[in-house]
């Protein structure tokens, strides 16, 4: 989403000569729910915005103008989305394709091509943009930590073609070489095992319980 609204969070709250911390104290939030939407990453609920307006005295400013969510996802992974952005701790088992958040663009372009019913070509490509930003999240060096379990057999699942399959390896190698990601294979000699019905992750938060989502 557009970071409009957080700029101007960030900018009312400096001018008003606040802290992260201390706007959250007097608006009744936690400093890293401050942090997240002011880095755009969270948009706050209608209260929250409500209480910012009162902390900072910005009459309905806040409360009035809300950031819309414009994200082109599947209907049942907008939740997901949102969580993934605010996550410090994500961990995910993978079965079948490479977890979008570490997928290459034309990886990821190949794997939409298979979704059913078909996309339109303007959808498709919408989310194909979704996907790719979703993975800015390891632009941060620290946070989120991501530990990945993929089952072996989508390591030898050619998706796309050789070059288009050689290239999402090689970028799962530099990101396990550079350390930003843990990534684990699970042997295909290994038999059934708990997770291998389908792709699971896990998140952990720094203000709020953990979450499953598969």
């Amino acid at each position: 989403m557009s970071n409009t609204y957080g700029d101007w969070l960030k900018q009312q709250r400096e001018t008003t000569g606040l802290t992260q911390q201390q706007l959250a104290d007097r608006a009744i939030m936690t400093r890293s729910h401050i942090a997240h939407i002011e880095a755009g990453r969270r948009v706050p609920s209608k209260e929250d915005a409500r209480r910012l307006d009162m902390a900072l005295g910005t009459g309905d400013v806040l409360s009035s103008f809300l950031p819309q969510e414009d994200a082109a996802v599947a209907d049942y992974f907008e939740a997901a989305l949102l969580l993934e952005q605010q996550a410090v701790m994500i961990r995910e088992s993978a079965v079948t394709f490479v977890p979008g958040v570490l997928q290459t663009r034309r990886y990821a372009q190949a794997v939409l091509g298979t979704t059913f019913p078909p996309l339109s070509a303007e959808e498709r490509d919408r989310r194909l943009v979704t996907r790719l930003e979703r993975a800015k999240i390891l632009d941060d060096p620290v946070t989120p930590v991501f530990w990945a379990l993929l089952d072996e057999g989508l390591l030898h699942r050619v998706v796309g073609g050789e070059d288009v399959m050689a290239e999402q390896l090689m970028h799962l190698v530099h990101l396990a070489e550079t350390g930003r990601v843990r990534v684990h294979v699970m042997p295909r000699g290994t038999g059934a095992y708990p997770v291998m019905q389908g792709m699971l992750s896990l998140m952990w938060f720094e203000d709020q319980p953990p979450v499953a989502y598969s």
